[in-house]
């Protein structure tokens, strides 16, 4: 079927655009006896947890966990793995498919988005997708009556607030992502999510500046890259700006946006990275203790790392 029969039918109207989130602090009209009380209600997160399920060009995905008054909640962070894979890893965290309420999509490049998704997603759950990746959203089934469409800022979940910025990945172009979690005091603790954005860049920093914890593609060695024996027109593709960022630019991305607490370095391509040549770039501030750093595995989950915790 052409796109303009999946366009026929999923029309606009029945996807649910986000809205830009409201400012934190909301005013609440209550009546108390005969006396109306205004008084000023905050959203604040569920303690929440971050943990990488699995990243590789084989399959990637991300999970952060809500620990809410109903149980744990999920937001995945794309869903590159089977749906029976993701069950399995995140059963290993304590949760399971059945805790997801959304999975939000960086881009649809088959290692981020498996179609068995599509059947697959629980029933009260939701694909939360970029305005400029209706397109292939459609295309690949994920533009139906449960997804939402954001453009620059959203409300993720309670408490918790979503900013995208589309960075260069191929064609399309992929989401990183801010995501700012309500604390009591007026405070905010952060993560940083980005992943297939093919070069540094100021705006990203900008945006991801001073997060707690981030999560950033370090996917090639340049060496390894170079000694490949990789066809030169996908050496091109990765390393020409508009694909993935090697070991090198990822460190110093990581220098300008100056995370607090933890960095997770995502999608090392097996056959041109090792973790031992990744860590390797960042040595001066694992020496000066200025961060945590975990590399992702594409065969275990990574421990989850606390956001909303002091």
């Amino acid at each position: 079927m052409g796109e303009q029969g999946l366009q026929e039918q999923r029309p606009d109207d029945a996807v649910r655009h986000l809205a830009p989130p409201e400012l934190w602090d909301e005013l609440v009209d209550e009546a108390v006896g005969e006396v109306r009380v205004i008084h000023r209600h905050t959203k604040f997160a569920a303690p929440a947890r971050f943990a990488v399920l699995s990243s590789s060009s084989s399959g990637n995905s991300s999970v952060i966990l809500h620990q809410t008054s109903s149980g744990t909640r999920a937001t995945l962070i794309d869903c590159g793995l089977s749906p029976k894979r993701t069950n399995e890893l995140l059963e290993t965290l304590g949760a399971s498919i059945d805790c997801i309420d959304r999975i939000v999509m960086t881009h649809f490049d088959s290692d981020h988005f498996n179609s068995s998704w599509v059947s697959a997603l629980p029933d009260h759950a939701r694909f939360v997708v970029h305005r400029g990746h209706r397109g292939v959203a459609g295309r690949r089934g994920a533009l139906t009556r449960r997804t939402d469409v954001f453009d620059d800022t959203f409300e993720l979940a309670h408490g918790v607030r979503g900013r995208a910025i589309l960075m260069k990945h191929d064609d399309l172009g992929a989401s990183a992502f801010r995501f700012d979690f309500a604390m009591p005091g007026g405070r905010t603790r952060s993560l940083g999510y980005a992943t297939d954005i093919g070069a540094p860049s100021q705006a990203l920093a900008r945006t991801l500046m001073g997060v707690d914890v981030l999560a950033i593609e370090s996917n090639y060695c340049p060496v390894l890259q170079r000694e490949s024996d990789r066809p030169i027109y996908l050496k091109r593709r990765i390393t020409g700006g508009s694909g993935h960022l090697s070991n090198g630019q990822c460190a110093s991305l990581v220098r300008a946006i100056g995370p607090r607490r933890a960095v997770v370095l995502l999608h090392l391509s097996r056959d041109c990275n090792t973790p031992e040549a990744a860590l390797l770039e960042h040595a001066p501030e694992l020496e000066a203790g200025l961060y945590d750093l975990v590399v992702a595995s594409p065969d275990a989950a990574t421990e989850p790392i606390p956001l909303t915790a002091d």
